[in-house]
């Protein structure tokens, strides 16, 4: 009998190639989405590639008696990885009542039904934004998590201090946060990848945008970070190193491995990367001139951004295997095929 995994968001950038690592490694998968920001074509995207079409519950997760409903209706969950959220740095701070309440809302509803049907193993898709403007670098998990800068940033780090309330008080409920980089990239096949809806809010999918032509330039959001090059350093990770740590981590929990209620794990590569580097590397590998524009820095942004990857190979046995060129080659793959796919 497979081992069944609830995925919220699993239609979303990293919630898809979750979903499809989950598969290759044996497991079931019930994907839970409101496809806000996805789409359903996901599904035949994650066939094509694993030969498994995973189960789509269509459902908004803020609605406290329908997240109860799809718990009750649906036995045997085994543990649950939480991506469902709003992302976007920039909205966040233009709309932070939203983003406070699609994130939190969403997240609580989960707990409580986790809570009533028994259900004790839970992976929050965190960022690395709940770090602030780190007066350390590179980022240990022992770095205080501060205040960031946006309400999006805020939201997880209070969901992180929401959990680690719940495993405080319930001695049988266990939780790993995973705190994000920049996940970029897309799966080796071409079949998967990053499609915002509208206007890209992340650097890479803007870029891939701008390449194959439906943008008519990308906007740098600010060059007079203190950075070599004015622009901001982030810590790039492949989305498909990220997708192999959430299946290592539900593995932990499922073989009562966790060395604490609560483990916080930094997913990056420990090298920080920054914006004009990133679209260098991108003309280099695919041989091309993009168009650029450099504007006022972005509300929410802090100048550098990268990990400390120590304690995540030492605890999950676990390393980022993939170089910037193949983030980038992979996302230009993606963005190809789409686009003839679309023509």
């Amino acid at each position: 009998m497979k081992k069944r995994i609830m995925v919220t968001g699993g239609c979303g950038y990293i919630g898809s190639h979750t979903v499809v690592a989950l598969i290759e490694n044996g497991f079931e998968v019930l994907i839970l989405d409101d496809l806000s920001n996805s789409n359903k074509e996901v599904l035949d995207r994650i066939k094509t590639i694993t030969g498994t079409r995973p189960k789509l519950l269509e459902v908004d997760l803020k609605n406290s008696f329908l997240c109860d409903n799809m718990f009750c209706y649906n036995k045997n969950i085994e543990a649950v990885i939480h991506f469902a959220a709003h992302k976007a740095v920039s909205e966040s701070v233009e709309k932070p009542l939203m983003y406070y309440h699609n994130n939190l809302y969403a997240l609580i509803n989960v707990l409580v039904a986790m809570e009533k049907y028994n259900i004790n193993n839970f992976i929050f898709s965190s960022s690395a934004t709940v770090y602030g403007n780190p007066e350390i670098l590179p980022i240990t998990e022992q770095n205080k998590t501060q205040r960031p800068f946006s309400p999006y940033g805020n939201t997880k780090k209070v969901a992180e201090e929401i959990i680690a309330d719940i495993t405080n008080s319930n001695k049988d409920f266990t939780a790993i946060s995973l705190r994000y980089f920049n996940p970029i990239g897309a799966h080796d096949s071409g079949q998967l990848g990053e499609l915002p809806n509208g206007i890209p809010n992340n650097l890479m999918p803007y870029i891939t945008q701008t390449a194959v032509g439906v943008r008519e330039t990308l906007s740098v959001f600010g060059n007079d970070y203190p950075t070599k090059d004015g622009t901001p350093i982030r810590d790039y990770i492949h989305v498909i190193d990220l997708a192999e740590a959430h299946v290592i981590a539900v593995q932990r929990l499922l073989e009562n491995k966790q060395e604490t209620s609560f483990e916080t794990f930094n997913l990056g590569t420990g090298n920080g990367y920054s914006v004009l580097e990133i679209i260098n590397t991108f003309q280099k590998v695919i041989n091309q001139k993009i168009n650029y524009t450099i504007t006022e820095r972005r509300p929410g942004d802090v100048p550098i951004l990268y990990s400390d990857i120590a304690f995540a190979k030492e605890k999950l046995g676990w390393v980022a295997k993939r170089n910037l060129e193949n983030m980038i080659s992979t996302a230009w793959k993606w963005e190809q095929n789409y686009r003839q796919e679309q023509n």
